[in-house]
C-alpha cells in the first residue's frame, strides 16, 4: 500500500497536466467547429437568375408549339362531338360497331324514312281536325234500354263478352244505349270523349279524330248517338264527370 502512494505522489502532477491539455484541445476544437458553421452560414451563395436568358431553343419551342395545335384540334374535336345532333344509343356503347353506325348510309336512310313518315302522319292528324263534322238530322237508331232495373239488376245483364261498342265512366251504367254502328258505309273505330252531370245525361260529345276514317259522317253518327246516351243518376258524381264511349263501325 505504501508503494502505491509513492507511485501516486509521484505521477499526480503529470496526470493532472494531461487531462488539462486534453481539455484544451476538446474546446479548441469545438470552438473551431463553431466558427466554420458560422461563417459558411454567412456566406452562404445567391444565385441571381434575372439577368440569365431563359429562352427555349427553337427545336423545342416548335415542338411545343406543335403540341399545343395538335391539343387543341382534338378539343375542338370533342366539343363538336358533344354539340352533335345525332342521337345515340347508351346502350351500345362500347360496340364498336353500333358506335359507328351512326355514320352508315342504310341509318341515315331509316331515320330520314322516319321522319317522312311522322311528317305524313301529322299532316293527316291535321287533315283529320281540318274537317267538320257534318250536321246530320235526327238519325233513328235502335238503342239498348236498361230503365226500370236495379243497379244491381244492370251489373248482373252487363255484357262483359267482345263488342262494338265500350263505355268507361266510374261508378256508372246506361240506361240508354244507342247503336249506331250499322249506319255508315265505311267501317272504322271512333272515341268520343264525353262530359256527364249527376243526372245521367252527356252534357258534351266529341269524337277524337281518326285518319283511318274516310267517311267524315261516321265521326257524326258516332256524336250523335253518343250526345242520345243516358247514363243512371247519381247526386254523389262530380258535377261533370268525364269519360269515353267507343264505338267500332262495321263496314255495310
Amino acid at each position: 500500500m505504501g508503494k502505491v502512494n509513492e507511485i501516486y505522489k509521484h505521477n499526480i502532477y503529470g496526470v493532472i497536466t494531461t487531462l488539462i491539455f486534453h481539455i484544451l484541445v476538446l474546446l479548441f476544437l469545438l470552438l473551431t467547429r463553431l466558427t466554420i458553421g458560422d461563417r459558411l452560414q454567412k456566406d452562404a451563395i445567391v444565385l441571381d437568375l434575372s439577368e440569365m436568358d431563359l429562352k427555349i431553343p427553337e427545336p423545342e419551342k416548335e415542338k411545343k408549339q406543335q403540341l399545343e395545335a395538335v391539343t387543341s384540334r382534338q378539343q375542338k374535336s370533342e366539343t363538336n362531338q358533344l354539340a352533335s345532333n345525332r342521337g345515340v344509343n347508351d346502350a351500345a356503347k362500347g360496340n364498336d360497331n353500333a358506335a359507328g353506325s351512326s355514320r352508315d348510309p342504310f341509318f341515315d336512310k331509316a331515320y330520314r324514312k322516319e321522319i317522312e313518315d311522322a311528317k305524313k302522319l301529322v299532316s293527316d292528324v291535321n287533315k283529320t281536325l281540318a274537317r267538320k263534322i257534318p250536321e246530320i238530322g235526327d238519325i233513328p237508331m235502335p238503342a239498348d234500354h236498361a230503365e226500370g232495373k236495379t243497379r244491381e239488376e244492370v251489373k248482373q245483364s252487363n255484357f262483359k263478352g267482345k263488342s262494338n261498342i265500350h263505355y268507361s265512366l266510374e261508378n256508372r251504367y246506361h240506361s240508354v244505349l244507342p247503336i249506331p254502328i250499322y249506319l255508315a258505309e265505311g267501317g272504322g273505330e271512333v272515341i268520343v270523349d264525353i262530359v256527364v252531370g249527376r243526372d245521367g245525361n252527356v252534357l258534351k260529345a266529341e269524337p277524337r279524330p281518326n285518319p283511318a276514317i274516310a267517311d267524315i259522317t261516321t265521326l257524326a253518327y258516332a256524336k250523335q248517338a253518343a250526345e242520345k246516351t243516358v247514363f243512371n243518376e247519381d247526386p254523389k258524381a262530380p258535377e261533370r264527370q268525364k269519360g269515353t264511349i267507343t264505338y267500332k263501325f262495321l263496314a255495310q
